[in-house]
């Protein structure tokens, strides 16, 4: 039977090589040995193999296996056209890259879009357009409360830890913060070396680990984050609610990534798989939630807090939202990170079917200040596939003050999107701390790629601003944003999506998009 075929074939190149080795020179053993092996192992799976495929086609099943590992770069280098491709396609990848290297990103022939398509979305430029901004505009966060308000960026390299990203990747990120003006945060890894070096302003995250500023039974510790959060380069302090990609997971760090300085920068165990708790063990309810608001803002002289959440339940952010209401302790700031986000490593299912994509998680945290009339006192930021002006002007258009990248910026570095970020193996050398191959990306060489596609991002997004006649992001609306319903309807996203009005959900009975999720809501628990 042709699937016995190769074993039958090594067996009789074997016999071949041991005669001509007994009767003509010893020089055939380079025949006989490499098909003796093979008929070893042919046997082996024919016999003793567990898995089905060997059993059944002994050395001819390795074809199987060798396929589905070169498959990734076949359909991504030979497959895929320029707007396939997940997560990003091979033009939004290319967009970064040419942005990187400061190279032109113009195109001829138009659009391989189908623009009847449903889902196509366009944006309703002016007859009398302005001139662009050569400066990036800037949005001051920090309430009544706050001492240190800092002018973020429109956009900022968005949540990778040390840890998940390697040593060189941070510098390089850092690096191209300091070197462009805009803000960096670190992750729920904690507050290294290496995000300090440079000098870059950063957005210190804590998670449910608290790593960074934990005590030995992995609570809390104020001492530790008040002597951290005093660092000149940490601007902000975001609280790490949930995670666009596995909201209502901790995050995972493999052992064979736990590097002793990985280790001392998380405090904990070297050598040992860390995995964080799913929740925070410093509040259980929006009211002790807004309370480690309160004191993460005095242990840090009143520098900028906030939290990040992908949304999950309604009530619960209603929730949030009556108990800033009952106890006037705001955040200055509140990220929206949306299910399409990225992450080094979750289930499928939780990247595929948890937590609101960002048009939807936005718009719901957007309305909802707005209908508790608190919008005007928390700027709000968005992440999640921000990859593009055009993707700027859509989450501002939808509400956001300004936005955070990860993965683009993780193009900027040269990532190739090889989506084999949990195996320490990444060929780019940015999402692994193997040596051998982290020494592939030079810092001093990526920073400059980081603050290029930045610069070059922003400065598009003001000249498209400019072309729909506006002079500031404060002027985008949700009306200037068209989606293509179906072949036939067009609707601007303030026509898709409820629009509320200010204060309506302390001044009236709720309206009907409101109402089962209002009343549902607790300032008490979640």
């Amino acid at each position: 039977m042709l699937r016995y075929l190769p074993l039958l074939l090594s067996v009789i190149l074997a016999l071949i090589g041991c005669v001509l080795v007994a009767t003509a020179s010893l020089h055939w053993l380079w025949l006989a040995i490499p098909f003796l092996l093979l008929t070893g192992v042919g046997f082996y799976d024919l016999f003793f193999a567990s898995n089905n495929v060997l059993r059944n086609y002994p050395l001819l099943g390795y074809l199987r296996f060798a396929s589905e590992e070169l498959r990734p770069e076949l359909h991504q280098y030979f497959v895929e056209s320029d707007t396939d491709g997940a997560p990003f396609n091979r033009n939004s990848r290319q967009i970064v890259y040419e942005r990187a290297e400061d190279e032109h990103e113009e195109r001829s022939f138009g659009t391989e879009l189908d623009v009847y398509e449903a889902g196509y979305e366009w944006l309703t430029h002016s007859i009398n357009p302005r001139q662009a901004s050569q400066t990036q505009f800037r949005v001051l966060i920090g309430g009544d409360a706050c001492r240190h308000p800092y002018e973020m960026a429109l956009l900022n390299v968005s949540s990778m830890s040390f840890g998940s990203l390697s040593a060189n990747a941070i510098l390089a990120l850092n690096g191209g913060a300091r070197l462009g003006g805009f803000a960096h945060a670190t992750g729920e890894g904690g507050l290294s070396p290496y995000h300090l070096r440079p000098g870059g302003d950063l957005v210190w995250e804590i998670g449910t680990a608290y790593f960074g500023c934990r005590d030995k039974n992995g609570h809390f510790d104020p001492e530790q984050f008040q002597e951290k959060a005093a660092e000149p380069a940490v601007k902000c302090i975001t609280i790490k609610l949930s995670q666009g990609a596995k909201p209502g997971l901790g995050g995972v760090m493999p052992a064979t990534k736990m590097t002793e300085e990985i280790a001392k920068t998380r405090g904990v165990p070297a050598h040992e798989k860390c995995v964080s708790p799913p929740g925070h063990s410093e509040f259980d309810s929006p009211l002790t939630l807004l309370d480690f608001i309160r004191r993460l803002r005095d242990l840090s002289d009143a520098k900028p807090v906030g939290f990040k959440l992908c949304v999950g339940r309604r009530s619960e952010f209603l929730g949030i939202c009556k108990a800033m209401l009952q106890t006037e302790i705001l955040p200055d700031y509140i990220i929206v990170d949306g299910g399409e986000g990225g992450t080094g490593a979750a289930p499928l299912e939780y990247e595929d079917h948890i937590g609101a994509p960002l048009t939807e998680g936005l718009h719901f945290v957007h309305q909802s200040l707005v209908a508790c009339g608190l919008r005007r006192q928390i700027k709000l930021g968005c992440s999640g596939k921000v990859d593009s002006a055009f993707e700027m002007i859509r989450r501002l258009s939808q509400g956001a003050d300004y936005c955070n990248a990860a993965r683009p910026m993780m193009f900027a570095l040269g990532c190739i999107q090889a989506r084999i970020c949990e195996t320490n193996c990444c060929p780019t050398g940015i999402t692994t701390q193997d040596p051998t191959r982290t020494r592939g990306l030079l810092p001093e060489v990526k920073q400059y790629r980081v603050r290029n596609y930045q610069h070059s991002t922003v400065m598009e997004f003001n000249q498209m601003i400019a072309s729909l006649g506006l002079s500031s992001p404060d002027q985008l609306s949700p009306e200037l944003l068209l989606r293509r319903v179906n072949s036939t309807t067009v609707k601007s996203y303030a026509e898709i999506f409820y629009q509320a009005e200010e204060n309506e959900l302390l001044t009236a009975p709720p309206a009907e998009f409101w109402q089962r999720d209002w009343e549902q809501a607790s300032s008490e628990h979640f």
